[in-house]
């Protein structure tokens, strides 16, 4: 009795902790788990605090820069020089040469040194296109948020297409296993023919085989939405959302000109021309002059032995400030072709801001005109899903009431699961291209 009273607590206990893990999802908390764990997402928001780093680095260069250098040196061979002594000694015949040593044997040295940039063109311009690869780089992080919401929308209402086509057929089956049960009896009582339970038969194993493959499919479905979300696959999940809930209508489309800029493609080609034009402008001012600031400070000493390299006396201070300037004069032509090539940059980038304007355009007429479609073709698979259901009831009952066939009533059934399955078909791919009109529009996500 104890033995099994323990079994039962903790079979109840690992029941409770297996509930608790599971995790209960709604679309909205779908995409915001992608948008904090999705593998892409991370590594573009890496290319985006690479693109802050890279600000900061180029704003550092233009700060002062402070080195200090030191060194200690022994000149076991110290370099000498021939000079002729008869310079500084008339009774010597001219040009009697002595080797003349003005090394000792140690020296040393130590200082501090800062340089400042007072100017050039390439620094500013350098920091301006930092911040616009920043900038870009911030973009191609909201179009991947903007791919991932379209991949977990999708991937979550694929789910939920699964899950109820699951639930239909298991009704159907149910459905099928009554009227086998009825025929059977039927046949037992010779009021029905053996063709008749044999036809069932095959329709209610076939559905068994569908209904194994629709298990499948839905565990596939949830494994392809957890992938998108960046979520261990073994993680068990419920969705909190169901089909009856989905609202499709058309998105406003408005009726003045577009805002190309709210398609975060136009929107990245307009900061990659902005990116082209600095280029440009960086290979124009390297006509211009740079102009560097130089104070150094510093000690230095030598002496004939290594005791007297420390005494303080003998380290002699000495100093500088200066400017140094670099003028370009010719280079070759090198920085006139280098603009040249920046203006068919240029003009390239416009040309291909002008197919993407005619390709949003074509984008958004020919979702509106899907989504138009699906719409009237959800409403027509409704009424149909609704006549078979009301065909079936009916053949039923006439097959109960002894004046239907039973070939009448499989049909219907057939029928019936045949609309069920083309209705959850056009409901998917509605909201497919709701979902597809509101990315074209450039509503699917905000940032």
């Amino acid at each position: 009795m104890r033995l099994t009273l323990l079994l039962l607590i903790i079979i109840g206990t690992s029941v409770g902790v297996q509930a608790q893990e599971r995790t209960s999802l709604s679309l909205e908390d779908c995409i915001n788990y992608a948008l904090g764990n999705n593998e892409q997402l991370k590594i573009k928001q890496l290319d985006k605090e690479i693109a802050e780093a890279e600000v900061r680095k180029t704003i550092s260069m233009g700060l002062p820069q402070a080195n200090v250098n030191g060194g200690l040196n022994y000149n076991f061979e110290p370099q000498k020089s021939l000079i002729d002594i008869s310079t500084f000694d008339p009774s010597v015949p001219e040009g009697t040469e002595q080797e003349v040593s003005f090394v000792q044997k140690y020296d040393g040295n130590i200082g501090l040194s800062v340089d400042q940039l007072i100017f050039d063109g390439s620094y500013f311009v350098g920091l301006q296109a930092a911040r616009t690869y920043k900038e870009l780089s911030t973009k191609e992080h909201i179009k991947s948020q903007i791919d991932i919401v379209e991949a977990v929308s999708k991937a979550y209402y694929n789910t939920l297409i699964a899950e109820e086509q699951l639930e239909l057929l298991e009704r159907n089956m149910g459905r099928l296993d009554t009227l086998l049960d009825e025929t059977q009896e039927m046949y037992n009582a010779g009021f029905a023919e053996k063709v008749d339970v044999d036809r069932i038969r095959v329709n209610y194993n076939n559905l068994r085989v569908e209904l194994s493959k629709s298990r499948q499919l839905k565990d596939i479905s949830r494994k392809l939405l957890k992938f998108q979300m960046g979520m261990d696959l073994n993680q068990p999940i419920e969705l909190t959302q169901n089909l009856e809930e989905v609202e499709i209508n058309t998105p406003a489309i408005p009726s003045e000109t577009f805002d190309y800029g709210q398609r975060i493609e136009f929107s990245q080609l307009q900061t990659n021309r902005s990116l082209a034009y600095l280029d440009m402008k960086n290979n124009r001012v390297q006509y211009l002059p740079k102009i560097y600031a130089r104070l150094g400070y510093g000690w230095n000493t030598a002496a004939p032995t290594g005791s007297q390299v420390f005494e303080s006396r003998r380290w002699l201070d000495n100093g500088v400030l200066g400017v140094t300037a670099s003028i370009p004069i010719f280079d070759g032509f090198l920085k006139s072709n280098k603009i040249q090539q920046n203006k068919l940059q240029v003009k390239q980038i416009e040309n291909q801001m002008s197919f993407v304007k005619k390709n949003i355009d074509l984008e958004i007429e020919q979702s509106q005109i899907s989504l138009s479609s699906q719409i009237e073709m959800l409403e027509v698979q409704k009424q149909n899903m609704e006549l078979a259901q009301e065909v079936y009831d009916i053949s039923k009952i006439k097959y109960q009431e002894g004046v239907g066939s039973n070939l009448e009533v499989i049909n219907a059934d057939a029928s019936l699961k045949e609309a069920q399955t083309n209705y959850l078909n056009a409901l998917y791919q509605a909201i497919t291209s709701q979902i597809e009109l509101k990315k074209a529009l450039g509503t699917l996500y905000k940032n």
